[in-house]
């Protein structure tokens, strides 16, 4: 095995053992989604680095995009922009060829996972905070999803009570014998609903910070997670061929293939020891920033329902007051989707 596999004492390289059945395949569900996470990201052929001049020379025996001819061997003369044709053309099925190696040796490195038949790169300590950041994750989005539902009765409530003070308040106009009691309603009706108004405030805010957290700080710290572990597939994709290459024998012709697929394996240990590190930064942020946006929330949520349950509308008041929390006045239309970007 060649030197400086590894690069850290924190990653070891665990064996993985199995019958490697086909019949087991099927069992596993997130092999699927595995390969398709490999396949998803094609060549992009949109972008070439060719502006002028050919592609590696002149281009001789490349094919133009779009033709379906083999190149012409007349004497007839080509001018620049045949030759800017012809490398591009070059450059794509050079992207191509790259790409359709590169999925091969991931899909034959994770097949050899699943099938318990090949070795895989594992940072235990970082790996258990991925599994402990997804946990995390699915538990606040079943917070999320309680405090849009309380949102959603909290509102329903308020209508009721501004239905009801209204209704009470004009029964309250009939005969004096029980105009009295309805006007006491009413007015009661009216402070539910002025105190329903200030507490759907606060728990929209409530809400409103832990879809950023969930959706937005989460999420983005997981689509780094999801690169990490594209590049660890691929890093063991390449040692394991540069192991196979090393044990074969060793002539003029294997010396060349070698150094090349040590060249290829340091670029991609290179790429996943940078991803690695990105993630266990991003994951550090993540647990400070959490902490401190749940602090705040959490203070606020208590606050408010303890004033609103105990009938303290300036204690509520207050809440809001403290967490700079600004209502809409009556009437007021909503802002435009725009706006609240």
């Amino acid at each position: 095995m060649t030197d400086g596999i590894l690069g850290k004492a924190a990653t070891m390289e665990i064996p993985i053992h199995g019958n490697g059945e086909a019949g087991q395949l099927p069992e596993d569900d997130g092999l699927e989604q595995d390969l398709q996470q490999v396949m998803v990201s094609g060549p992009n052929l949109n972008e070439t680095s060719i502006v002028s001049g050919g592609y590696g020379g002149s281009g001789d025996g490349l094919i133009p995009t779009g033709s379906g001819r083999h190149p012409s061997h007349s004497a007839t003369p080509t001018g620049p922009g045949d030759e800017v044709a012809r490398g591009i053309a070059g450059e794509k099925f050079d992207i191509v060829k790259k790409w359709g190696i590169n999925t091969y040796k991931c899909t034959k490195q994770l097949l050899s996972e699943r099938f318990g038949r090949g070795s895989r790169t594992v940072d235990l300590e970082l790996e258990l905070q991925i599994e402990l950041l997804r946990e995390t994750k699915r538990k606040y989005e079943s917070v999320l999803q309680l405090g849009r539902a309380l949102t959603a009765h909290l509102y329903s409530f308020r209508c009721l009570s501004q239905a009801k003070g209204d209704g009470w308040g004009g029964l309250g106009q009939g005969p004096p014998r029980q105009s009295e009691e309805f006007g006491y309603n009413a007015e009661t009706q009216k402070l539910l609903c002025k105190n329903g108004e200030t507490l759907l405030g606060a728990v929209n805010f409530f809400v409103s910070s832990i879809n950023t957290l969930v959706t937005k700080t989460m999420e983005d710290t997981l689509m780094t997670v999801k690169q990490y572990e594209a590049a660890r597939l691929e890093y063991d994709a390449y040692r394991t061929d540069l192991e196979e290459l090393s044990l074969g024998p060793r002539d003029a012709g294997t010396r060349g293939r070698l150094e090349s697929a040590q060249a290829t394996f340091q670029a991609h240990r290179d790429k996943y020891e940078k991803l690695r590190g990105d993630v266990a930064i991003k994951l550090k942020f993540l647990e400070e920033n959490k902490i401190k946006v749940m602090h705040k929330q959490l203070l606020l949520f208590h606050n408010a329902v303890s004033a609103y349950f105990a009938g303290n509308q300036k204690q509520l008041e207050q809440t809001l007051q403290q967490f700079n929390i600004k209502l809409r006045p009556p009437g007021a239309e909503k802002p435009s989707w725009l706006e609240e970007q």
